[in-house]
């Protein structure tokens, strides 16, 4: 395994994760909006997230910027990483496929809006967050950079501790004790730990 072998592996599987969330999107985009909490501050922490797990590792793997944090790769945690990204990519699409028109991405209700508490969400009550820490931990196994690697597990976490609690509010706010209920039986993304 060289470096421009896992570069080519994670972009490869950044370009599937982009195509499974096309048919969600359009599906969720045909449920109008009963409630959003978009604003400033979501538009940021989108933008952290995806500066890191985007922006600053596809710069990377295009112009191999920045070299000095470069670092001799290591084969094996370089097949780890693959292996991570195929959990994380079935993980998001059986997230996309148990939420359906319940889908979003950022902090919105639709009209019709459901609680979802089965297939992955049985488990856990975010699965896609968990599918993105994923995702970010798949980046620092493949991109043997101190700062490309590990740039999606800094820009993926600030999107989930700045958003968590907002997400959490809102979904008790829609749902009452339905969702406390299931706050109480489910972890929030490690089944059985977090």
């Amino acid at each position: 395994m060289t470096a421009t072998i896992s570069k080519i592996i994670w972009l490869a599987f950044g370009i599937i994760w982009v195509i499974l969330r096309q048919q969600p999107g359009r599906r969720a985009r045909k449920t109008p909006v009963r409630y959003s909490a978009r604003g400033a501050r979501e538009f940021a922490l989108l933008g952290a997230s995806l500066s890191g797990l985007g922006i600053v590792p596809a710069a990377y793997v295009a112009s191999h910027f920045p070299r000095f944090a470069d670092y001799p790769v290591v084969p094996a945690l370089s097949y780890l990483g693959i292996a991570v990204d195929v959990a994380c990519l079935w993980l998001f699409y059986r997230t996309h496929r148990d939420l359906g028109h319940n889908w979003s991405v950022s902090l919105d209700l639709r009209e019709r809006h459901t609680l979802v508490t089965t297939g992955v969400y049985a488990l856990v009550r975010h699965p896609m967050y968990s599918g993105f820490w994923l995702m970010a931990l798949a980046q620092v196994l493949l991109l043997p950079n101190w700062v490309a690697g590990p740039a999606g597990l800094v820009g993926f976490g600030i999107l989930f501790f700045g958003r968590l609690r907002r997400e959490e509010a809102m979904m008790i706010e829609a749902f009452g004790e339905e969702y406390r209920a299931y706050m109480r039986r489910t972890a929030r993304v490690v089944p059985w730990l977090f």
